[in-house]
C-alpha cells in the first residue's frame, strides 16, 4: 500500500479553531430572539446553538483524527519511520488529547441541553448557552500545544517521499560520501543534492526508472557510521529502518579510494555489522570510483576479506564509476534482473497446493498435470489413421476438393432457393428411414417402424369385451354407499361453514365493542323499599343499609328522616315525586360536595403518609437529574410563528429570519 502523506489536511491553531467554529455557528443559525416569544421557542433557539456548536467542534476534531495515519494500520516501515522522526508516544498522546477533547465537548453539550430544557426565561437560556460555549472554548484552548505539534508533524510528513514498500525496490546504503546519491542521480531523474562532503543526504530520497517495461524505485539512504544502534542519530536510523523493513535488493556501496574519509577496513566492518538486516534479501557489493582504484589494486588482506564476503553467502560484486558513468547501466541491469527473478520465484513458492502441502503455486500447477502411462511396461506406438494422413488442405481452386455445403448451395440457386437437407446425415440402420414422415427416434430406433400392424383389430376386440362386461354388471358400483358418504361430507361442510360464520361474528363484536359495555346502562331511580326487600330476601340486616341510604339522600337545607317523610311511607331514596327533578338535585349535590382528600385516601395514619411522600420524592430525583419529563410536565403544542405567515410575503426565505 502506497502511503501518501500529502493528503493530510492542515491543522489550525486553537484560536483559529475557535474562530472557525463560532463564525460558522453564527452564520448558519438564526440570530434574533425576543423575550416575548414562547418559552418553548426560546429553549429551542438556544438548544440549537449549543448542539450545532458541539457538532462543528466534533466534526473538525474527527477530521484531524481520521486524517493522520493509525500506527497499527500502516506498514511496519512507515510505523518505524514515524517513530524515528517524531516519537510514536508523543504522536499518540497528541491524538489522544484531541479525542478526549471531542468527548468532553459532547458531554458538555449534553449536560447544558438538559439544563436549557427546563430554563424558565430568556435570561436563563442565554446564560446557559454562554456557559456551554465558554466551556467548549476552554477545552479547545487547552489543545494549543497538541494542535501546534500535529501541524508540524503534518508539514514534515508532507515533505517525505512517497515510498511503496511492496514494489520493486533498489536500496542504496553505505558510509557517507561513497557515491550513493551520484548513482541515484545517474539511473533516475531524481533531483538529489550531490556535494563533496559527508552527510549531504539527511533523509530518504526516492527516484523511479523503467526496466523491461516495469517501474522500479531506487531509494537513497543517509550515510551510516559504524557504532552501536543505541548511539545512532535520527538521520542514521532512517537508513536502518529502510534496510530492515523494505523488500528490496540491497546495494552496499564501498569507496576503495578512501576519498570518502573512511578506510576500507571500516567499510568492511560496517558491512558485517549491518549484515543481520540483509536476511532474505538480495545483496550486492558495489565498488564505486573504479576510475581511481579497482579491487585488484587493494592490499592482499583486504582482497581476502572481500573474497570471504563473496564466498560466505549470496553476495555479488559489481563495479561502477559514477564520475565516468562506467558500468552504471550494467550495475542497474544486473540488480534489476536478479530482483525480478527472485520475486518470481517467491511468488511460485508462496501459498500451498490443493493437497495442503507447501508446494506453492508451482506445485499447485504441477498437481493438475497427469500423464497416463500403460501398465505392465508395454510400449505403445503412436497411431495416426490413414484418413488423417491423406487429408489435404482445403483449396478453393482444387477441382478434387471436398464439396462444402456452401458449394452445393451455390450450384442449386444460392440462398433463398436452395434449402439444406438436415436429415441426410442421420445415422440409421436403413438409409430409407431418414426421410420418414414421423421420424420419432428413441434409443436410435424409429418408433413408427415398431407399430403392430394388427393393433386396430386388437383394439376393436378389447372394446367388445369391455361392453360385454359392462352389460353383465361387472362394473356396477354401490351408488347408495356413495350417496351416504356424499351426504355426510356435505353435512360436515355445512357445520364448518356455520362455525366459521359464528367465529367471524364474534370477532367483529369484540373489535367493535372494545372497552364499551355490551349492555348499555341508563340512569334509573330505585326505591329504598325495593332495596330493603332484596336485602331481606337475601338474609342481610336491612337497618344499617337503610340508614346509610337515608343519610346520603338528605338535602343540604334540612335532614329528611322517616318521621318527616309522610308522602312515600318513609322511603327517603325517592324524595321528589318527579324523577327528573330528583336527578337534577343529585347532580347539583355531586358538584357542590368536596372531593375526597387524595392525600389521606387509602392511608391509614400519618406515618404512612410521611413514608409515601418520601418515596415520591426519591422517585422524582432521577427524573430531575436526567432532565426528563415527569407526570407534572405539560406538553406545549407547536404554534405557528405569526411573523412568518401573516401579512403579505416578500421575495425571500420564510423558514427563518
Amino acid at each position: 500500500m502506497k502511503t501518501t502523506w500529502k493528503d493530510i489536511a492542515p491543522v489550525p491553531t486553537s484560536q483559529e479553531f475557535l474562530d472557525i467554529v463560532l463564525s460558522r455557528t453564527q452564520r448558519q443559525l438564526p440570530t434574533q430572539i425576543r423575550a416575548g416569544f414562547k418559552i418553548s421557542r426560546i429553549r429551542g433557539f438556544y438548544t440549537r446553538k449549543v448542539k450545532y456548536t458541539q457538532e462543528t467542534f466534533c466534526e473538525k476534531f474527527q477530521g484531524i483524527l481520521d486524517g493522520f495515519p493509525r500506527l497499527q494500520d500502516i506498514h511496519p516501515f512507515h510505523k518505524d519511520l514515524m517513530n524515528t522522526l517524531y516519537d510514536a508516544d508523543h504522536f499518540k498522546i497528541a491524538l489522544g488529547q484531541v479525542s478526549t477533547a471531542k468527548h468532553l465537548i459532547e458531554t458538555v453539550s449534553r449536560d447544558y441541553v438538559r439544563l436549557i430544557k427546563y430554563a424558565q426565561s430568556l435570561f436563563q437560556c442565554k446564560q446557559l448557552k454562554r456557559a456551554a460555549l465558554g466551556r467548549m472554548a476552554t477545552i479547545c484552548r487547552r489543545l494549543k500545544d497538541p494542535l501546534v505539534y500535529l501541524e508540524q508533524v503534518r508539514q514534515h510528513l508532507g515533505r517525505l517521499p512517497s515510498i511503496d514498500p511492496n514494489t520493486r525496490t533498489l536500496l542504496i546504503c553505505g558510509y557517507p560520501n561513497v557515491g550513493k546519491s551520484s548513482f541515484l542521480r545517474s539511473v533516475t531523474r531524481a533531483d538529489v543534492d550531490v556535494q563533496p562532503y559527508a552527510f549531504t543526504t539527511k533523509s530518504l530520497f526516492v527516484g523511479h526508472f523503467d526496466y523491461k517495461y516495469l517501474r522500479f524505485q531506487a531509494i537513497d539512504t543517509p550515510g551510516i557510521l559504524d557504532h552501536p544502534l543505541e548511539e545512532m542519530n535520527t538521520i542514521e536510523m532512517q537508513s536502518i529502518t529502510a534496510v530492515a523493513h523494505l523488500r528490496s535488493a540491497i546495494m552496499y556501496f564501498m569507496d576503495l579510494s578512501e576519498q570518502c574519509g573512511y578506510s576500507v577496513a571500516d567499510q568492511i566492518k560496517l558491512f558485517h555489522s549491518i549484515r543481520p538486516l540483509f536476511a532474505n534479501k538480495i545483496v550486492f557489493l558495489v565498488i564505486n570510483k573504479i576510475d581511481v582504484r579497482r579491487p585488484e589494486d587493494l592490499e592482499p588482506e583486504y582482497q581476502q576479506e572481500i573474497q570471504n564476503i563473496l564466498n560466505s553467502g549470496d553476495v555479488e560484486i559489481l563495479q561502477v564509476s559514477c564520475t565516468t558513468t562506467e558500468g552504471v547501466t550494467g550495475v542497474k541491469n544486473a540488480a534489476c534482473d536478479k530482483l525480478l527473478a527472485e520475486r518470481v520465484s517467491q511468488k511460485l513458492k508462496s501459498g500451498s497446493n490443493s493437497a495442503g502441502t507447501p508446494g506453492g503455486r508451482l506445485g499447485d500447477v504441477l498437481s493438475r498435470i497427469h500423464v497416463a502411462q500403460p501398465t505392465g511396461g508395454v510400449q505403445r506406438e503412436t497411431f495416426i489413421p490413414d484418413a488423417v494422413k491423406n487429408l489435404r488442405k482445403y483449396a478453393k481452386d482444387d477441382p478434387e476438393r471436398k464439396k462444402l455445403e456452401r458449394d452445393i448451395e451455390e450450384e442449386n440457386g444460392g440462398a433463398g432457393v436452395y434449402n439444406i437437407d438436415l436429415k441426410k446425415t442421420y445415422d440409421l440402420a436403413d438409409d430409407e428411414w431418414k426421410h420418414d414422415k414421423i421420424p420419432e427416434v428413441w434409443n436410435g430406433k424409429n418408433v413408427y417402424d415398431f407399430v403392430d400392424p394388427d393393433i386396430e383389430a386388437k383394439l376393436a376386440t378389447l372394446e367388445e369385451e369391455e361392453e360385454k362386461l359392462e352389460q353383465d354388471g361387472y362394473y356396477e358400483s354401490d351408488e347408495s354407499v356413495e350417496d351416504v358418504e356424499e351426504a355426510d361430507t356435505r353435512m360436515k361442510a355445512d357445520l364448518i361453514r356455520e362455525k366459521r360464520v359464528l367465529m367471524r361474528n364474534e370477532a367483529k363484536m369484540r373489535k367493535s365493542l372494545k372497552n364499551r359495555a355490551q349492555i348499555p346502562r341508563t340512569a334509573k331511580s330505585k326505591k329504598l323499599s325495593h332495596m330493603e326487600k332484596a336485602l331481606d330476601s337475601a338474609g342481610y340486616d336491612v337497618d344499617a343499609a337503610a340508614a346509610r341510604a337515608r343519610s346520603q339522600s338528605q338535602t343540604r337545607g334540612r335532614p329528611l328522616t322517616r318521621d318527616t317523610d309522610d308522602n312515600n311511607d318513609g322511603d327517603s331514596m325517592d324524595v321528589d315525586a318527579d324523577p327528573r327533578q330528583a336527578i337534577a338535585k343529585a347532580k347539583a349535590r355531586a358538584r357542590s360536595q368536596a372531593a375526597t382528600n387524595r392525600l389521606e385516601d387509602g392511608v391509614q395514619d400519618a406515618e404512612q403518609r410521611t413514608k409515601a411522600d418520601r418515596l415520591k420524592k426519591l422517585g422524582q430525583k432521577k427524573m430531575n437529574r436526567m432532565a426528563r419529563a415527569g407526570e407534572a410536565d405539560r406538553h406545549t403544542t407547536a404554534s405557528l410563528p405569526k411573523h412568518l405567515f401573516a401579512g403579505k410575503r416578500t421575495i425571500g426565505k420564510t423558514q427563518r429570519r
